[in-house]
C-alpha cells in the first residue's frame, strides 16, 4: 500500500496517437523524478483509460487517497467544469484533491526556451528573435488573459518581441493566428521569427500551429516530457497534498 496519495494525471486526449504517447512519456519522466510515487494516467476523451475507469480500478485495489492533476496549461472549461464533475461522481469513499493546472509557471517558460534551443537558437539570439507564443486557443476569458500575460512576461527576458497567437479557427478578438503573428514580427523588424507552441502534446491544433509557422525561421516542438514540465507536475502535486494552514488565532 502506498503511503502517499496516488497522483492521477488527467490529460485531454486526442485521436492522434502521438498525443497519448507524449503524455505517457511525460508520466514516465515524472516517475523517474520521484521513485516510489504511484502515478496513473487518465484521459478526458478519445483515449483510454477514462478518469472513472482508473478510479474504479484503484478503488478495487483498496486505494483511497488521490491527487487529481489536470495536465492542462490554462484554467478553462475542462479544469473548471469537466474534471470537477468527474471527480464528484467518483465512487465513495475516495478522498480526491484536485491540483491546479500547470500554467502559468516560470518552469513552463524555461521549458519553452529549452524547446527553442533544441531546434537551433541560442541565448545570444534572443535580442534579435521574435517569438510567437502559439496556444491551441480558448473561449474562456481567463485562459485568454493568461496567454497574453505570459507573452508579456516572456518578452521581458530578452527576446526582441513576443506575440501570443491562437490555433483555433476563431481567434479571440484582438489576437492573431500563428501565421498573422509571424507576419507582425517580420514587420516589426525582428531578424528572425520563432514559433513556440504553448501546447503539451501533438494533435490537431498543434498541427495547425505548425501549418501557420511555415514562414517562420524556427518551429519548436511541443512541451511534452520536458524535465521542467515533469518537475512542475510534482510541484502541483505537492501543493495539493499539503495540509491547509490553520486559521489565524486557532
Amino acid at each position: 500500500m502506498y503511503n502517499n496519495p496516488v497522483l492521477l494525471t488527467i490529460a485531454h486526449g486526442s485521436r492522434d496517437p502521438r498525443h497519448a504517447a507524449t503524455i505517457h512519456a511525460l508520466v514516465r519522466r515524472v516517475r523517474s523524478q520521484r521513485p516510489g510515487l504511484r502515478v496513473e494516467t487518465a484521459f478526458l476523451d478519445f483515449n483510454v483509460p477514462s478518469v472513472h475507469g482508473v478510479l474504479l480500478s484503484l478503488a478495487a485495489e483498496g486505494v483511497r487517497d488521490f491527487v487529481a492533476l489536470p495536465l492542462l496549461l490554462t484554467r478553462a472549461f475542462h479544469a473548471k467544469a469537466d474534471i470537477p464533475a468527474l471527480l464528484r461522481d467518483a465512487p465513495p469513499p475516495l478522498r480526491i484533491r484536485q491540483a491546479d493546472v500547470l500554467g502559468p509557471s516560470p518552469l513552463l517558460l524555461r521549458a519553452l526556451e529549452r524547446r527553442l534551443y533544441e531546434v537551433g537558437l541560442t541565448p545570444a539570439d534572443k535580442s534579435s528573435t521574435g517569438v510567437v507564443l502559439a496556444s491551441a486557443g480558448s473561449t474562456d476569458p481567463e485562459a485568454i488573459a493568461v496567454i497574453a500575460d505570459i507573452a508579456r512576461e516572456w518578452r521581458h527576458t530578452g527576446w526582441c518581441a513576443v506575440r501570443p497567437a491562437f490555433a483555433s479557427a476563431t481567434s479571440p478578438a484582438g489576437f492573431p493566428r500563428t501565421e498573422d503573428a509571424v507576419r507582425e514580427l517580420r514587420a516589426l523588424g525582428c531578424e528572425r521569427v520563432a514559433v513556440a507552441p504553448y501546447v503539451l502534446a501533438p494533435g490537431r491544433l498543434p498541427d495547425r500551429i505548425a501549418q501557420g509557422a511555415t514562414s517562420a525561421d524556427v518551429l519548436a516542438k511541443t512541451l511534452g516530457p520536458a524535465p521542467e514540465v515533469a518537475r512542475l507536475v510534482l510541484e502541483r502535486y505537492d501543493a495539493a497534498r499539503a495540509p491547509m494552514p490553520a486559521p489565524v488565532g486557532v
